[in-house]
């Protein structure tokens, strides 16, 4: 017999369920109004994500790091907006383009690159490698190594929130690639019948793992997957970090007030392949270089600070040398870093009870 766990079941207080219809919007124009010190601090927090991947990608070709390697340079805006929103004892959890989403967290870029070269330095003692690293203690639920398997983990964390009776949301981050797969769609009934405090964040970089969305998706707006759930979508500028903070702003708002789950399709680009070893020929070198030229998230941040004469170029070119040396600092701690220790492999295998 199957136990029923459902908030009405388990005790947990279930808040009223507003009667309504999915509302999906169309790209927003609105933009959040960031102070002067905002501004500078997601300039910083973005260049570091930019400059943390430059090295990632760079100690992959020398060989330091193993297996796969899937870079988030371009993709920046995104948690560092959504991220900007939250509060502690939110949680967060996404695939395994997952870096910069640690970076956002809190996390020392050097346990993040000790973990990348799988050393005991690591976040997660060198285990869990590019994609599957975690930590709890910064409330990053992991990156996930299967297509879509975080989607579900994710509704289950805000099950966890809404029974322990907080206000906290759960944040969720998947692709366009991963918006296909079925239990996408089982978690998202799920979300909308037990109202849970969950946002699902698409991170539609628009070529999957390298398929155009117009090739694999018969509804290519994205943000409208959840209306046969009801549950309301809007599409976001995700390339710039003020669109992506005044959307997440609104949706975290939604999720903390009780009306249950809220989906964000943020429209992105990923100017590199999809990870280390694709060499991305399904798309033109002219048309990265004209999201670059055009759309860069930092480079939108930069031309804002300047406009404001509140800094001067020197001014950035002194953050940006000052970012390089923390990430070339986490390169030497990575390599200096000891391999685990053969015993580790029988360690964190079972939770005690």
């Amino acid at each position: 017999m199957v136990k029923d766990v459902s908030p009405r079941k388990s005790g947990a207080k279930t808040p009223p369920k507003p009667t309504r219809r999915a509302r999906s919007r169309s790209s927003s124009k609105k933009e959040y109004a960031a102070s002067h010190e905002e501004l500078t601090k997601y300039y910083r927090d973005m260049l570091l994500m930019r400059r943390f991947e430059e090295k990632a990608g760079q100690m992959y070709g020398m060989g330091l790091i193993g297996g796969f390697c899937h870079l988030y340079i371009g993709q920046e805006a995104v948690v560092t907006g959504i991220q900007a929103s939250l509060k502690e004892g939110d949680s967060i959890i996404t695939s395994y383009r997952d870096h910069a989403h640690m970076i956002a967290c809190g996390i020392d870029p050097k346990e993040i690159l000790a973990e990348l070269t799988g050393r005991a330095g690591g976040i997660s003692k060198g285990k869990g490698g590019s994609m599957h690293m975690f930590s709890v203690e910064h409330g990053f639920y992991g990156g996930h190594g299967i297509v879509a398997a975080q989607v579900p983990i994710g509704a289950g964390l805000a099950f966890a929130h809404q029974y322990r009776g907080n206000d906290n949301v759960s944040v969720v981050y998947f692709g366009d690639g991963a918006v296909n797969q079925g239990q996408v769609y089982e978690a998202f009934n799920m979300a909308e019948l037990w109202s849970l405090p969950v946002i699902f964040v698409i991170e539609n970089n628009q070529y999957a793992m390298g398929t155009a969305v117009r090739r694999a998706s018969s509804e290519t707006e994205l943000h409208k997957r959840g209306e046969s759930f009801k549950i309301p979508g809007e599409a976001v500028d995700g390339m710039n970090v003020l669109a992506v903070k005044e959307a997440a702003g609104r949706a975290v708002e939604w999720c903390r007030s009780g009306k249950g789950p809220i989906l964000l399709e943020m429209k992105t680009y990923r100017y590199r392949g999809h990870s280390m070893s694709d060499p991305a020929k399904y798309r033109s070198k002219e048309e990265v270089q004209k999201m670059r030229a055009e759309h860069d998230p930092i480079d939108q941040v930069k031309q804002r600070l300047l406009d404001s004469k509140k800094v001067t170029e020197d001014d950035l070119k002194a953050i940006d040398k000052e970012i390089k040396a923390t990430v070339a600092e986490a390169a030497t701690f990575a390599q200096e870093s000891p391999e685990p220790d053969p015993s580790e492999l029988y360690t964190d295998v079972l939770a005690a009870e």
